[in-house]
């Protein structure tokens, strides 16, 4: 098996693990088994777990930001785009895999005692909020905006985890909207 194949399988089995059960339920040898890679390419690869954990969070950073930009990509009006972030965040929280924000979970986890999940985790919800600024921009409503929508969308993550239900992104979106009409 060749590096790149050994990666994307370590990292597909890791990232699926952890959002089944959180990073410190489960074992390096876990990811192993559900990836096929041996212990040995998998510790060539990854060292010590932090070292996996950042890099599924990288990449899922990087699948979150693309997925988010072509949901949004179809939307003309920038009013409804600004909308369509809540109608994207119900469709991710309808996948039978929705388990809450991987960012959001792991940094409850680790955190406070690994500076590098803490960081991407921030930098993770920094480009959330600077995609809503810029949405908000182009809708020309007042730049304060971006950031309590930015709250109720962390919010109904965190909501929908715990509630095991879609419709807190509902209820953000509902609320979004008083806000973008209270702010025209």
């Amino acid at each position: 098996m060749d590096p790149d194949t050994a990666d994307t399988q370590l990292l597909d089995a890791a990232e699926a693990l952890f959002n089944e059960r959180g990073v410190q339920a489960v074992g390096m040898d876990e990811i192993r088994t559900r990836s096929g890679v041996s212990l040995k390419r998998l510790y060539r690869l990854y060292p010590a777990k932090d070292r996996l954990v950042e890099a599924v969070l990288r990449r899922r950073d990087l699948v979150v930001r693309e997925e988010l930009a072509r949901f949004l990509g179809p939307i003309d009006d920038p009013r409804d785009r600004v909308l369509g972030v809540f109608d994207y965040l119900d469709d991710w929280f309808r996948r039978e895999d929705f388990r809450g924000c991987t960012f959001i979970n792991t940094f409850g986890e680790l955190g406070g005692g690994n500076q590098a999940v803490a960081d991407i985790a921030k930098a993770n919800k920094a480009a959330l909020l600077e995609c809503l600024r810029e949405l908000v921009s182009a809708a020309g409503l007042p730049a304060p905006l971006a950031d309590q929508l930015a709250i109720l969308a962390n919010g109904a993550m965190a909501t929908a985890a715990i509630a095991g239900s879609p419709l807190p992104a509902r209820q953000a979106r509902d609320a979004a909207r008083v806000l973008l009409d209270a702010a025209r």
